[in-house]
């Protein structure tokens, strides 16, 4: 019985092939968005994860000034930090894997007839190891050349191809500025973040030499801490804190005046954000279903009063009324499950041009998938329950009369 109202609808439904089409359109740009939506916004949290992932998931920025205090936040500034303070950090903190002073500054490098404006990063062996930084070619830096601040670098995979092309430059001289310095070693690529950053656009060279011979003073201006595994990220912090508050002589009732950010809570604050602007997106995408089964509803009670007559018959002959509920039941279920298949379909298509083009990661999720052909489904139940009882309840004998 089930069986042949089922084909009995797809017979009606391809007599009008056009109308249907209209009629489930709703439902396929619904369905459709929603999976849009939901696979690039966790293609999104996906990458902005990664991103923060390759800075280090237990790592610990320590920076001078108070940070960006809300939206519209001014940063004050402060005194910059030395050596010494990283190397007290590293003596009186328990629980740390490493700890890495640095120091940026903006130069152009040259080599031949090939420059190229980049970041350059003064820092120690360390910097490497709380970045999770590989050596691509070559080696770190040596005792001596860290001790005394010795003109050689290693590059990022960005200014290699921009100052060498596709030769290796390991044991070539680039200028930085005017001072000339050998290149000892290449990184492996991060490629580019979440940020719009190419992480790649760096040379790193020893602290002690951009200090000396670039910035001419001796500021650190950050403090890469990485916590040992194991270790809780909040604790250190304390500690940390209470140190350089400590060092700097900061009274009880002053603030401090440097910041130490945690990575980890980075990540939550980012990905809870991409996780609400997604939600909110998909709700929107949402709404096209409800007007999708409304349109359904509309559709069907059409149908039924082309078909009054018909239905009269049917009832005249001996049909039930669950029979003739049954049918129109089945009609509008029938079109809303073939729209939610179609936008399925179209919502994968869509997602992965997105993410291609876009740059994020294509994450398949089964969850929404099955409940956006659920949800489908049960429009067409709830849009066309109304239209279907309409028709179960017709008098047979007005209905035969019906023009």
């Amino acid at each position: 019985m089930l069986w042949e109202t089922f084909l009995l609808a797809q017979r009606t439904i391809r007599r009008n092939a056009l109308r249907s089409t209209l009629t489930i359109l709703g439902i396929v740009i619904g369905v459709a968005a929603v999976i849009t939506m939901v696979t690039l916004g966790s293609g999104a949290t996906a990458k902005v994860t990664s991103d923060i992932s390759s800075l280090g998931t237990n790592t610990l920025h320590v920076r001078p000034g108070q940070g960006m205090r809300g939206p519209g936040g001014a940063r004050t500034s402060a005194d910059q930090f030395t050596i010494e303070d990283a190397d007290a950090i590293a003596s009186n903190v328990a629980g740390l894997a490493a700890v890495a002073p640095t120091a940026t500054a903006s130069s152009q490098a040259i080599h031949g007839s090939a420059n190229w404006s980049t970041a350059v990063t003064g820092a120690s062996n360390t910097f490497f190891q709380v970045q999770s930084w590989s050596i691509a070619q070559g080696r770190v830096f040596s005792a001596g050349e860290l001790k005394a601040g010795k003109a050689v670098c290693l590059l990022g995979q960005t200014v290699w191809e921009e100052l060498f092309g596709v030769v290796s430059p390991l044991g070539q001289t680039i200028r930085l500025g005017k001072i000339s310095f050998k290149v000892i070693g290449t990184l492996q690529e991060k490629g580019q973040s979440s940020f719009g950053t190419d992480q790649d656009d760096i040379v790193v060279i020893p602290l002690r030499t951009l200090q000396r011979r670039i910035r001419g003073d001796t500021d650190v201006g950050t403090i890469l801490v990485a916590v040992a595994d194991g270790v809780a990220t909040t604790s250190v912090q304390g500690h940390i804190e209470n140190l350089m508050r400590e060092r700097r002589g900061i009274r009880p009732d002053q603030d401090d005046d440097f910041h130490v950010r945690d990575m980890k809570e980075l990540i939550d604050t980012l990905t809870g954000t991409t996780t609400v602007l997604t939600a909110l997106l998909s709700a929107v995408a949402g709404v096209s279903l409800l007007v999708g089964g409304i349109g359904i509803m509309n559709i069907m009670l059409v149908s039924v009063t082309e078909r009054t007559r018909e239905i009269g018959t049917r009832l005249a002959i001996g049909a039930l009324e669950r029979e003739v509920l049954m049918q129109f039941l089945v009609e509008s279920v029938v079109l809303s499950t073939f729209g939610g298949v179609i936008g399925i379909a179209l919502g994968l298509c869509a997602a992965g041009l997105g993410s291609y083009f876009i740059g994020v990661p294509f994450v398949f999720k089964p969850g929404i998938v099955a409940a956006s052909f659920l949800f489908s489904a049960a429009v067409g139940v709830v849009f066309g329950y109304v239209p279907a009882r309409k028709a179960a309840r017709l008098n047979p004998i007005e209905a035969l009369r019906y023009e």
